[in-house]
């Protein structure tokens, strides 16, 4: 039981990069972490880390030994975990999601938890890339993303939805060349920083439009709030939890040639080898048969 504990101590310094922060994350005081690591490493007969200063940087033999202790870990939580009731989902898991999709996903949540006592979710709000990166870690167990293209292969990906990427002009803005229109009107552009805004900085290339830019902003819906008060325009997908063709508010031009066929991808990402995939599966399920009923 002793090594369990020390193999979780493992993860935390590995996820964490030193003794100091791991020892806050666990509960232990960094000289008690520090005995911990030199145990585990006397029992794997090697060292596991470069220690630098306050650093504690996994070395080749770390790295290779971190995926077998997750997997070490995992099984162990599940031999742990009490059989399920039939038609009862049980257990912890972590959930993150873009801010686009946790409304829909809180709704979800509540319901299943209403649904089966048993089960306990709890939900982060954050970025794709950061979101990406806290599964890598293990601090979630999946999260609702923006594809970004290629995964690892410990990754499973299941489509959501495809958000087609449209210009976006207020009532008042009439014409349909999205060229004309970015010409005209201030833009109000998508963090640059995040695939989407990325994707969108190249449909502006493509068009060979400097648009005159405004301001830069990461939160579609004020963005889109912008547009409405007559801002300016902008590009951006068209979002699965809004209903478009209802709107007198806002009005959105399909851009020329291929460029009117790009999307952003909306999906669910976790670890292909997941314990929790009934749970994640009913949860992806029933959001896309909520967006269906409510936003089509």
């Amino acid at each position: 039981m002793s090594n369990l504990r020390f193999m979780r101590t493992f993860v935390a310094v590995a996820r964490l990069g030193s003794f100091s922060e791991a020892a806050d994350h666990v509960g232990l005081s960094q000289a008690a972490v520090s005995l911990q690591m030199r145990a585990l490493e006397q029992e794997f007969g090697r060292e596991l880390f470069d220690r630098c200063g306050r650093l504690a940087l996994l070395n080749t033999a770390g790295q290779e030994l971190l995926p077998e202790i997750k997997k070490l870990l995992d099984m162990y939580d599940h031999i742990r975990r009490p059989g399920q009731p039939d038609g009862q989902f049980q257990g912890q898991l972590t959930i993150g999601a873009i801010v686009s999709c946790m409304s829909i996903l809180a709704r979800i949540v509540s319901q299943l938890k209403t649904e089966h006592p048993g089960l306990g979710i709890r939900l982060v709000a954050g970025k794709s890339s950061e979101l990406a990166q806290k599964l890598e870690h293990g601090d979630v167990d999946a999260a609702f993303v923006v594809s970004m293209g290629k995964r690892p292969a410990s990754v499973r990906w299941s489509l959501l939805q495809r958000e087609p990427l449209r210009l976006i002009v207020g009532a008042s803005v009439k014409g349909n060349d999205p060229r004309q229109i970015l010409a005209n009107y201030p833009f109000l552009r998508f963090d640059r920083t995040q695939h989407t805004g990325r994707q969108i900085d190249r449909v502006l290339q493509k068009l060979g439009v400097i648009p005159d830019d405004f301001l830069e902003l990461n939160a579609i819906e004020q963005i889109l709030g912008l547009v409405r008060d007559e801002v300016g325009v902008t590009v951006l997908p068209l979002l699965h939890t809004m209903t478009w063709g209802a709107r007198s508010d806002l009005r959105t031009v399909i851009l020329p040639d291929k460029l009117g066929s790009l999307t952003r991808d909306v999906g669910l990402i976790e670890a292909r080898n997941s314990r929790q995939q009934k749970i994640t599966n009913a949860i992806l399920d029933r959001y896309k048969q909520l967006v269906a009923s409510t936003f089509s």
